[in-house]
């Protein structure tokens, strides 16, 4: 079997790792509970910063069964596009097997498109994903999706309910994965540092962070619609094809509330990770897709 090191992971995944910024300070160790008196944004709300764990559950119990659906009716199919351009980047299989935990994996999208893309590029049958969800109805349909698979009932395959801010270190050990993969989850988390703490402290040294998140639209013609489609079509279409529109109220609003591009490229770095230059494109910590609708952040575990 052929063993990837993690020089080899490096150089794969950022070309120009020369150009990679070290953070200056060593990363942080120890996840913080919340004061009792603190509040975070929940939407366009603010709640106490102990309330969002339930309430953003609570929206994921109403959408889990139609989740996919309304995500190919808002997008218009694009997301699959940006998941497989996601995958891709990281070329699972090439260089050997690799052990992956994709946190809020939830319907197990990425991890199929992972186990998948290593096998018909490389006849890889060795990688195997943890999916890792703090909902356990989003991950009873990833487990529904996998049943159809040559995957189900394999190693290759788990589906675990946990916290992506404290994974216990009894489940998830330190320096366990290869890759790290968020898509689509981070921006609903209560306290965004410390999940990037924890991807820190699961992955090998030389270990891949990766996260494909709703961004920022710079430029301002297409700010202009996409904010209108965003709030005016996309909570329609949840009433129409899921009965639901406060829950996608709620996912428009939480992606205004997510950082920029280089706030949350500086936010990787602070978690000690090394990225690429803080600007966009080849050699950056960011790529945009769609100007900026989404965008993959990628780091490496020094």
């Amino acid at each position: 079997m052929q063993t990837l090191t993690r020089p080899s992971l490096r150089r794969a995944l950022f070309p120009l790792h020369r150009n990679l910024q070290t953070p200056s300070s060593p990363p942080p160790t120890a996840t913080q509970p919340p004061s009792p008196d603190s509040t975070t944004h929940f939407g366009f709300k603010q709640v106490p910063s102990s309330s969002k764990q339930h309430l953003v559950k609570e929206v994921f119990d109403s959408v889990s069964s139609k989740y996919d659906i309304m995500n190919d009716a808002m997008s218009l199919g694009v997301h699959r596009l940006w998941k497989d351009s996601f995958v891709s980047g990281l070329d699972p299989g090439k260089r050997g097997p690799l052990k992956v935990i994709d946190v809020a994996g939830g319907t197990g999208d990425i991890a199929l498109r992972i186990l998948d893309y290593a096998r018909e590029k490389y006849s890889d049958r060795e990688t195997s994903v943890d999916v890792v969800d703090i909902n356990g109805m989003m991950l009873k349909e990833g487990e529904k999706r996998f049943k159809k698979t040559m995957y189900h009932n394999t190693p290759q395959i788990s589906f675990q309910v946990s916290n992506a801010q404290s994974l216990p270190p009894s489940q998830f050990p330190d320096n366990t994965y290869d890759i790290y993969t968020i898509a689509f989850g981070i921006r609903n988390c209560t306290n965004i540092p410390d999940v990037l703490t924890q991807a820190y402290r699961v992955l090998k040294p030389g270990g891949v962070f990766a996260c494909l998140e709703f961004s920022k639209v710079e430029n301002p013609l297409l700010a202009s619609i996409y904010d209108q489609y965003s709030f005016s079509i996309i909570p329609l279409l949840g009433t129409i094809l899921a009965g639901d529109r406060e829950s996608y109220q709620y996912l428009v609003e939480s992606i205004r509330k997510f950082p920029s591009q280089p706030d949350f490229a500086q936010m990787v770095r602070e978690a000690g990770f090394e990225t690429g230059k803080m600007v966009e494109g080849r050699g950056g910590a960011w790529r945009d897709l769609w100007g900026g609708v989404a965008s993959v952040h990628m780091g490496v575990k020094v």
